[in-house]
This record gives C-alpha cells, structure tokens and sequence, in this order.
C-alpha cells in the first residue's frame, strides 16, 4: 500500500532567528522583576486512558520534545480500512518555512508535518475507546509536495460517528501549519473517523490525536447573554476550537499544557492595544479553588498573566479592553474567559464587568468574594446563539463597574477561549449531516417564505394605498400649491422637505435614468436609492484614490460625481475595518427616518457583490475640524463658529426629541459635523447610533462606544446611555471650537491632555481667555464669551441629570450670538460692558421673567429666525 516517498529541499534559516523576530513584549512582574518567557511553570501531569497518536505517512515511530510519542503507519495499520493510500514525506521542512503565529506555535509539532498518507477513497480509522466522554481529536495538514498529487488542491471531508469535523476542506496556503481541534462526547466503546474526497479529488492527513479529556473539563450548564439565563446540555454538543489566547503572556505550546493545547498571545486580537498593560506574578503563586478552575481548565502560567487598563493620562480611567475575532456567524459558540486577582494587594479592591458582544454578561465581578482569595484561578463559560453573533464578530470586553465607588477602576482578563458548536445537522461545517442530507431550509420552506412575503407586502401596499385615499378626502384648501404627489409618501415623522428618490438632485438627469438595480427596484421604501455596484463605480472612476476626500472608521470617503454634474459623497466600507454589516445598517435605517437642515442627507446605499457603500449629498467645506486646527484653511471668525454650533445642536435637539422615542447619537465631535457650501453645519456618521430609552426607560443599557475624549464620564462607568451622553460630548465640542485644539493629544503635558479637564481648570482659575484660539483674541465681546462658556461648562457637568437638554444648550448658543451681534453694532465710544449687561437675563428675584425659560424659545428651521420675549428688548438690529 505504500508509496514512494518524495524528498524536496526547502531554503531556510535556522529557527533562532525567526524566534527572536517576533515582537511580543516584556511582561513586568508585580515583584518588580521581568520575564520573557514562562519557563517556571510547574505543569500538572494528565494521563489519559485512551491515547492515539499517529504520524501518518511515517515508518518510524516521532517522539515530539514533549515527550509524546507518535505511532507509525505500520503501528497503527489495524486501525485503518481504506483500498487505496499513498505515503509521502519531505524530511527538509524546518521551522524557518512558516512565518505566521500559528506555525510558530505549533513549531514544536514540526517533526509530524514531514509525512503524509494520502486517500484516493473513503477511508476509515477505527478506535477501541476505553471510557466513554469527552476525546480530543486533533487534525494536522500541511500540503507537502508530490510529484503524483497536488495536495493544495486537495478537497474532501472529514466525519466522526455522529459528527461532520470537516465539509469539502482544502487547504490553499501552502506556506501554513494547520492544527483542527476538536472534542468530541463519544458515547460508545468504538469511535470512527472517515476521510472522504470529493469526486476526482483526493483527501489526505498528516498526523492525528485522538485523546481522552478530563471529565471537568467542559461542564453541561453556561450562562447565556441573548436572553440572559442558563444553557443546559454542552455534553450534546462537539465543539471545534476557534481561538484560545494566553492574556497578557507569551504564546504556550504543548510543552507548557499537559493536556497538550496551544495558547496564542492576545495582541493582534486588541482592538485598542494602547489602552492595556501587560501584569505577571509568578506562575508558582497561582492557587486553584476546591472546585471548579484546575490546572486542566487552564495550566497556571495562564493564570500568572494579564492584560488591565493602562494609564491613560486622564483623571478619570473609565474604558472599557476590547477584544475582537473573526467567526463564522452560522453557529452558535462556548466562550470561556479566565479571570484571577493578581493585581490586587488586599481582598474586594477589583470590582469589573464583562460583556460579549455589547451584551452584559457580568456586573460587578469581584473575584475575591468569588473565590475568598487572591491569586485564585476562577473561569466562567457563556453561550453566544448565532443570533448575537453580529457581523461575523465575537467581542469580548471588559470595564470598570460604575456602581462601586470605593473600587479603583481597573479590570482584567487572563485567558479567553472561543469555541464553536454543532449544529442542528450535528455539524461543525455546513448543513449537511454524515450522511449527506441537507438539514437547512427546504426549497418548499423557501417557496412558503417568499409566499407569506409577498401576501403581507400585497396587504401593506393596500392599507398604503387606502390611507393615501383618506388623506386625498381630507386634503385641505389649496394643497395643490403646497405639496407635490410624492409628499404624501414620506414617512409621518419627516419634515416638509422631500425623500431621497424624489428630491430634487434626483429629479432631473443624471444617474436618475439609471437608478434601478438589477432587479429592477430603486431601493427598499423608505431606505434610499438602491444603487449598483457599476454606477458608483463609475461616478467615482472606479474609486480612484485621487477622489477620496476623506478615511473613517468604516472606509474611505470618494467625491462622486453623476452625469449632470451633481456631486455625491460615496463612503465605501472597508472590509477589514472596526465597522461593518451593523453600523451600515443602523445607517440606514437612521438616516432614513430623519428629516432635517442640519443632518446630513442619505441619498442610498449600495449592497452589492458583499460591499457596503453609503451615498450621501456632498458637504463641500468637509469636517468642521479642519477649520479649527490641523489644516492651512482660513479660520473661521466667532460668529461663523458659533453659527457652526448652533446647527449642530438644531440637529442633535431634533435628533432627541423629533422621533417618538428619541435618537441619541452616540459619537458627537467635530470630524463628524460637516459644512455644506454655505458653512450650514449637518450632523453626520450615525453608525453608532442608538434609539433613546422608552417612555417608562431612564436609560439604555449598552457597551461604551465613541470616540475617547468625548466620552461621557457617567455612560463610562455605568454604561448607561442617555441623551445627555450626547450633551456631554457637545461640550467637549465646544471648548475644542473655543480653543482650537484636540480632545485629546497624547503629546502634551500630562495635565493638559484632555482638553476638557485642561480647560475647566482655567475656567475655574478665571483664566480662561488665556487659553482660547489666538486667532479669535480681541473679537469676543465679554458677554457672548460668558454665555458660551457657561453653557459648555454646564454640558461638562458629572452627572447627566445636571446637564441641560440640547433644547437648552440651543437657547444658550442663540443668545450668545445675539450678544455677539448686538456688541458689533454698539458703537465703540459707548459704555460696551454696560450694554452687554443689560442684556443679561433678569434674576431669579424677578417675578415677571418668563423670557428666561428654554421652554419658551421657538426656532424656525427655516428663517433661522429666534422667537422668545427675551429677544425683543434687543431691538437695531436683524438676526442672522
């Protein structure tokens, strides 16, 4: 049955120098020392009563520096049933052929990705299983040369008794070391494992474990996050392992876990790196509880290791530590975080939660109260249903708890594992069970979906057609004058102004005449235009880079241009972005729903060809940052900045209130207000979005998200959102439109770095005026001055119920325009302080002064005209 074996030479350099390439850093120790490695682990001994280890494709026995010992083909061929196999081997292959993470891991394994056996038919292996339970099942494949088969093309499946592992696998990379991980309940004495290849294809394996685990490893019950309860039943399910990172620490290999796991490092997983800091005790100080955590749940050099907050060089250290990882979001996972205290000095001083995909999955974890000690190992496993895992995503994170306010904030994660679980079709690959029957939906169920569809879409359009026939009755006198046909489509909640498909850009030539898909809709109602993939592309010439007029967090922003000259904005979505298939949904349906000046418009959007672009009008004068600091433009006088504010707070204020349920916006800043052509200001980027609390809600209970520097302090700790998160931001807003500097610049003096904090303590010195843009010295009357910076200094305010409403803030910028505008037109030879402070509004003391109340300002979106009784004792002069 055996082949010739191929023998191929591989360039390479010794291992050495591909070790110390790899950048991870140092770990600090809490005992001052430092350690590079975690060569003082004491690692607990497991011996497992079922053992297979077999190097497929050798003649020799592979004794790995582990010290596990891997069977030949001829000692292991009882095991096999097959009518067909050939051996191949490549005894040249070094560790210097991989460069990425994973082959580094799994370098110490080198010796059994030099042979292979290769299948040209279904073949089997069967194993005599001693206990029944849990049995790892680890599958390596590395596509060897042979000069008779094309390994990198190889495509087949790989099936247990009752479960799929692998469904038309191949491996494409041959440059990769890939390790299937797998454990698997076998219920009977006898376990099977099936290589079938696709027709006229080949399957092939180089080596394989089949390994009792412990009984504890896994137990039955988790917690679930979507709904919040209690999962019963993991024995049911197989489980592949998708991620298990070492937290804080250096990569693990087999030589430091005996159950023979490797734990990659959790770097590249971060989603903001900058914000953590690495912590080590001593692998040897690690103390395991009674029950629950052992050295199998997670050997102690795991444990021995961290990643906490770092410094920020705030005042307040109030953030959440992210990680992120890629799944496929068809299946549901056990996500298993390892927590212990080794940052603490004494008991009940490490007070954190934890959530999973913006879901909380622990409040207030105190590790010490959990397991009386410090240095305890302690783990905690959730289900995430496929229904929560969001864009193909799984989000892991931490942050301080809010409620605790003698704790320090800080909090820690030490290791994390994401696995994934079977199926309905008890598979961990596709729908499709061992014996090839499809479990998904049927053709039928299909049919009776599109069916159900199509009858509710039939009675929605009747009821459409039958309120716009009331509404025909009860048009009123003159109508015709007022409103277009089209009007009486928009949404209820919408302002007078017209809807994407009918607005006037779209009204006339252009891309108009191309505006169906190739399905022939023009969008779904209500959502935009529905655009191809080729009229962007086109408008764009085919996305040059010399058309981007700006990068974000979701992709690049192109200047487009359509037939008849009209120019759009168009933000593409980049794949390998923070953002993806949610924030471009939220988007949509955001900005679909809001009608306003001063929020910038959506056009459509384009879902094609899996990309995610979003068309809205053009702002010609781009982000309002670029005219406080950082570019060449000239800078913008108070009275254009201070109308800058006021429509932005128009659009914010609309945003809270003009919806039923109100929008709180979420990621307030300069970048993400733009200027059209006249410098109106539209509030923009509503990704991250969220409806407000409902009418019997004080708040909305959600991870923190926005933009560090902005971020209310209170949503920080509590991770409670409300309006006045928004508030809060708009306040930075305007001390950075005061002061013409960022929010936040690491670069400066630690004392100066949040410009928040920088600037309220001038404020609070007297000195502000000290610190405001140079360019704006000698032109802000004493007044308007004092009304703004009130109004910032009241939306900076701890607590949001001490904030005012954007209603309020409004009324504020308003009144100190006016007081801008009167100061220019007092002649200066008069008494300018005076007549500014008759301008002030009357006491408290004053019975008669009902000007004084936000409630009693009226703006008209239109005119830009204020109508309240406090402005009419300002009477030579216009408004804007």
């Amino acid at each position: 049955m055996g082949g010739e074996k191929h023998g191929h030479t591989i360039s390479s350099l010794f291992f050495f120098f591909f070790l110390v390439s790899i950048p991870y850093p140092t770990i600090a120790k809490k005992d001052g020392s430092s350690s590079n490695s975690s060569s003082s682990q004491h690692v607990v001994k497991y011996s497992p009563v079922d053992n297979y280890l077999i190097n497929c494709g050798s003649t020799e026995a592979t004794v790995l520096s582990d010290g596990r010992s891997f069977r030949s083909d001829a000692q292991s061929a009882s095991l096999l049933s097959t009518t067909e196999d050939i051996q191949v081997s490549d005894k040249s292959l070094s560790n210097s052929t991989f460069s990425n993470t994973s082959s580094f891991l799994l370098s110490s394994s080198l010796p059994l990705y030099q042979t292979a056996r290769i299948f040209v038919d279904d073949s089997t292996y069967s194993f005599f299983i001693s206990r029944p339970g849990r049995h790892w099942v680890r599958l390596y494949f590395f596509p060897l040369p042979d000069s008779s088969y094309n390994l990198t093309s190889a495509t087949f499946s790989v099936i247990t008794d009752s479960t799929v592992l692998l469904r038309d696998f191949s491996v494409s990379n041959n440059n990769s070391l890939i390790l299937k991980e797998y454990l698997v309940n076998v219920t009977s004495n006898r376990f099977s494992l099936t290589f079938q290849p696709q027709s006229k294809s080949i399957a092939f394996i180089n080596a394989m474990e089949i390994v009792s685990a412990p009984d504890t490893l896994i137990p039955d019950t988790a917690t679930t996050v979507s709904p919040v309860g209690s999962f019963n039943g993991l024995n049911n399910y197989a489980l592949e392992v998708s991620y298990r990172l070492n937290v804080g620490g250096w990569p693990l290999t087999s030589l430091n876990d005996t159950l023979g796991r490797t734990w990659q490092n959790d770097l590249s997983f971060m989603r903001s790196p900058l914000l953590a800091q690495n912590v080590s005790i001593s692998p040897s100080k690690i103390e395991y509880p009674s029950t629950g955590a052992s050295a199998f749940i997670a050997p102690n050099a795991v444990y021995s290791t961290a990643n906490e907050m770092a410094n920020a060089n705030v005042t307040q250290q109030n953030f959440n530590l992210s990680w992120e990882m890629n799944v496929d979001p068809t299946f549901s996972y056990l996500i298993r975080l390892h927590f212990c205290d080794i940052v603490c000095k004494t008991l009940n001083e490490l007070f954190f939660n934890v959530y999973v995909n913006e879901m909380m999955g622990v409040a207030s974890l105190d590790l010490s109260t959990i397991t009386g000690s410090l240095r305890t190992a302690y783990f905690q496993d959730f289900v995430l249903n496929t229904s929560a895992v969001v864009d193909g995503k799984i989000r892991v994170e931490v942050g301080p708890a809010s409620n605790v306010q003698s704790a320090t904030p800080n909090a820690i994660l030490n290791g994390l594992e994401v696995m994934k679980m079977s199926n309905e079709a008890s598979s961990l690959d596709g729908l499709y069970t061992i014996d090839g029957s499809y479990v998904g939906p049927s053709i039928y169920s299909k049919l009776k979906i599109v069916a159900a569809v199509g009858i509710g879409l039939g009675v929605m359009a009747m009821l459409l057609v039958a309120t716009m026939f009331v509404r025909w009755q009860k048009r009123p006198p003159g109508w015709e004058k007022r409103n277009s046909f089209s009007s009486w489509l928009l949404p209820l909640h919408a302002t007078g102004q017209s809807s994407f498909m009918c607005s006037k850009s779209w009204s006339r030539g252009g891309m108009r005449s191309k505006s169906k898909s190739k399905n022939g809709n023009s969008g779904i109602m209500g959502l935009g235009r529905l655009f191809s993939f080729a009229e962007l592309r086109e408008a764009t010439r085919n996305f040059d880079d010399k058309a981007v007029i700006g990068v974000g967090g979701f992709g690049k922003v192109y200047l487009g241009e359509t037939e008849d000259k009209t120019k759009l904005a168009i933000k593409r979505g980049n794949p390998s972005s923070e953002q993806g298939i949610n924030e471009f949904q939220t988007e949509i349906q955001m900005l679909s729903k809001l009608r306003h000046r001063h929020l910038v418009s959506l056009i459509g959007y384009c879902d094609e060809n899996s990309e995610m672009i979003l068309v809205y009008e053009y702002m010609a004068n781009g982000p309002f940052r670029d005219h406080l600091y950082g570019s060449n433009l000239t800078p913008l006088s108070w009275k254009q900045r201070l109308e800058i504010c006021i429509g932005a707070a128009r659009g914010l204020h609309y945003l809270h209130t003009g919806a039923a349920q109100g929008i709180i916006h979420r990621d307030v800043k300069t970048t993400n207000i733009l200027l059209d052509e006249n410098f109106v200001a539209k509030v923009s980027d509503f990704g991250l979005s969220k409806t407000g609390p409902a009418i019997n809600q004080t708040h909305v209970s959600t991870a923190v998200k926005g933009s560090f520097g902005y971020l209310d302090p209170e949503y920080f700790r509590r991770q409670q959102l409300t309006e006045k998160s928004d508030v809060y931001s708009f306040g930075v807003v305007l001390f950075e439109v005061l002061c013409a500097r960022p929010a936040i610049n690491p670069a400066l003096p630690r004392e100066q770095v949040n410009l928040a904090e920088w600037a309220m303590q001038w404020h609070r010195k007297g000195l502000l005026e000290k610190i405001i843009d140079s360019h704006l010295q000698g032109t802000i009357s004493s007044g308007s001055l004092k009304k703004y910076v009130e109004a910032a200094e009241k939306c900076l305010a701890e607590y949001g119920v001490d904030r005012p409403s954007m209603g309020d803030v409004l009324w504020n910028l308003e009144y100190a325009l006016q007081l801008q505008e009167v100061s220019t037109k007092i002649d200066p030879s008069e008494d300018n302080g005076s007549v500014l402070n008759a301008l002030q509004p009357r006491s408290e003391n004053d019975h008669n002064d009902h000007a004084s109340t936000p409630a009693a300002v009226a703006f008209d979106d239109n005119s830009g005209v204020v109508n309240a009784p406090l402005f009419s004792q300002i009477g030579g002069f216009q408004g804007r």
